[in-house]
């Protein structure tokens, strides 16, 4: 959520900076200022009105002190009215700043400088690209027909139990499973991140901390009975550890990584982009999150960016960066990159990755701040990142390391997997 104050300051240049994101968001910047001059009306009234009152009750005390009897109770009536007008202004008050809010979480947040306009996929810019497109031999299958075949993953079974989108991992697919997800942990410790194992449902509190609502509700499972959400990732749960907290401006930056099982409804997907493991309900994935000092955030981000790419360079995966247009983003990001890995099989870059600075968008929902040389507060800057994703990885290995007898592993994994090949 962007900062009111900085929306009163700087209307224009929000304006402005939301335009990268196809957005004329003038009419709601202005609905929001006008509510904010209601509510902070309200403020000032309610506040006069307090003092005043406050006055009053001390005078009636030493007017019957003075044996001025008649005199306080003249004064005491006005204090008593001045209480039915205090409650009038209270409710105002609540009023005025629960449509502030409404307002100001509808509005996404502000792209950064460096991102390019557009609108759609096509418009995303190449930041760079990495390693060799593997060449397959002619009888080369895609990771759906690799999985039947060497018994790795039962899609169909897992369409029995649950339905489209939870297949079963079987023998040797389960074990490069939890390959990948120990490697990925082990990556995230050597490189300094703190291991977090944090629940996979949360509340509505915690999803409102980091954006999913009110903006993707429809794509969260929902425990209607408890009042809880399934996490579409560990974002959710692992930013919320520092909800409502004062974190030491020496402990910065923070930075936590955690494995969970990620559930999505992905409503509306069909077609060849949800074939085999290109689009699940439930999947696997390794979380890097950030909590960063607001001067030098965006150094954290080319950090993550560059500790991503170094765990797919490890998988010799062949890569590409992607810096997102505006209109492709996220709607809490201010800057993303997406790591787009080859599969050769379906010769075409499926996303693995995508790390996002969110600036203060997250923070100012969560209160989380710091104070800086032990002065006021300020909000600190949150980002995360997918270290990785497992279903695509998994689609490239296979696709990428076949042969005509069967699948190579890369050698980065031959000690969590046991096996050099399947």
């Amino acid at each position: 959520m962007i900062q009111i104050s900085f929306i009163r300051d700087n209307s224009e240049e929000v304006i402005t900076r939301l335009a990268k994101r196809g957005l004329d968001a003038r009419q709601a910047v202005n609905d929001i200022l006008l509510a904010d001059e209601t509510r902070r009306k309200t403020q000032n009234q309610l506040d006069n009105l307090l003092a005043e009152s406050n006055q009053w009750s001390r005078e009636v005390g030493e007017l019957f002190k003075q044996g001025k009897k008649e005199e306080a109770e003249v004064l005491r009536a006005k204090s008593a009215a001045a209480k039915d007008k205090i409650k009038q202004l209270e409710e105002a008050l609540g009023t005025s700043e629960a449509y502030l809010e409404n307002l100001l979480i509808q509005l996404p947040n502000m792209p950064h400088a460096s991102v390019p306009l557009g609108k759609t996929p096509e418009d995303n810019e190449v930041v760079l690209e990495w390693g060799q497109k593997p060449t397959l031999h002619p009888a080369a299958v895609p990771h759906w027909d690799l999985a039947e075949k060497f018994q790795l993953i039962d899609f169909e079974l897992g369409v029995k139990i649950s339905g489209a989108g939870f297949p079963v991992y079987l023998g040797k697919g389960a074990r490069l499973q939890r390959a990948l997800i120990n490697f990925f942990l082990d990556e995230a410790i050597k490189a300094g991140y703190r291991e977090v194992q944090p629940p996979i449902v949360v509340n509505e509190a915690s999803g409102y901390g980091t954006g999913q609502l009110p903006d993707k509700e429809g794509q969260m499972y929902y425990v209607n009975e408890d009042d809880l959400y399934l996490i579409p990732t560990a974002e959710v749960p692992i930013t919320n550890l520092y909800r409502d907290t004062i974190v030491k401006e020496s402990d910065l930056p923070i930075r936590n990584a955690g494995y969970t099982p990620c559930f999505r409804r992905e409503a509306g997907s069909y077609g060849k982009d949800v074939r085999g493991l290109n689009r699940l309900h439930q999947f696997d994935k390794v979380e890097i999150v950030h909590i960063a000092h607001p001067d030098n955030s965006y150094e954290e981000l080319e950090k993550m960016s560059l500790y991503v790419q170094g765990l797919l360079q490890k998988l010799e995966l062949p890569y590409r960066v992607l810096r997102l247009c505006g209109g492709d983003m996220g709607f809490s990001s201010a800057l993303t990159y997406d790591m787009e890995v080859w599969s050769a099989a379906q010769q075409r870059w499926l996303e693995v990755s995508s790390v996002s600075n969110f600036e203060t968008f997250q923070s100012n929902r969560l209160k989380c701040r710091f104070k800086r040389n032990e002065g006021k507060n300020e909000l600190v800057h949150t980002l995360n990142g997918s270290a990785l994703a497992l279903p695509r990885i998994v689609a490239s290995l296979l696709e990428n390391n076949q042969d005509e007898n069967g699948v190579n592993i890369p050698k980065a994994l031959h000690a969590y997997t046991g096996f050099d090949r399947i």
